[in-house]
């Protein structure tokens, strides 16, 4: 799986306790194809986690380091990290019984724009409630929060 060289630390832990959740984490699938759009998802039915590698890097303009060594890919890398810490907030969710795991009252006014853009396509194009993918937007900044949270609900 290439998306793994984009993680960092504790982006391959979450990645680890998620196998451990009995959750499959898959790159590049059909549905990546499908939409574009996006970078990651995740299949509630199978317990599964997609991430769209290949999305990300068209989206955030990945040049070949090879290629371009002085390119830092900066952005690809934030790109994919979010998309693991924001599906797998969504397993966070789906092991507490399909609930937002905290208070989300008061936390929409914290998202950048481009988080409420983002917000707005997935509450309409995905069947994920709003409060869940407030907490999904908000959770993918903080990966020592979501690293602690699947041990909490889902271990």
């Amino acid at each position: 799986m290439e998306f793994i060289i984009f993680l960092s630390k504790l982006d391959k832990e979450i990645l680890d306790l998620l196998i451990q959740a009995n959750y499959k984490v898959e790159e590049n699938k059909i549905e990546c194809l499908l939409n574009k759009e996006i970078k990651g998802l995740h299949n509630f039915i199978e317990n599964k986690i997609i991430i769209c590698t290949e999305n990300a890097k068209r989206k955030t303009n990945y040049r070949n380091e090879k290629q371009h060594p002085n390119k830092e890919n900066l952005k690809t890398k934030l790109a994919i990290r979010k998309a693991l810490r924001h599906e797998a907030t969504h397993a966070i969710q789906k092991c507490n019984n399909n609930k937002t795991v905290g208070d989300i009252k008061n936390l929409e006014a914290k998202l950048h724009q481009s988080k409420r853009r983002s917000l707005e396509f997935s509450t309409s194009n995905f069947s994920g409630t709003y409060a869940k993918e407030v907490e999904a937007y908000i959770l993918e900044d903080k990966p020592k929060k979501v690293k602690n949270m699947i041990k909490k609900y889902c271990l």
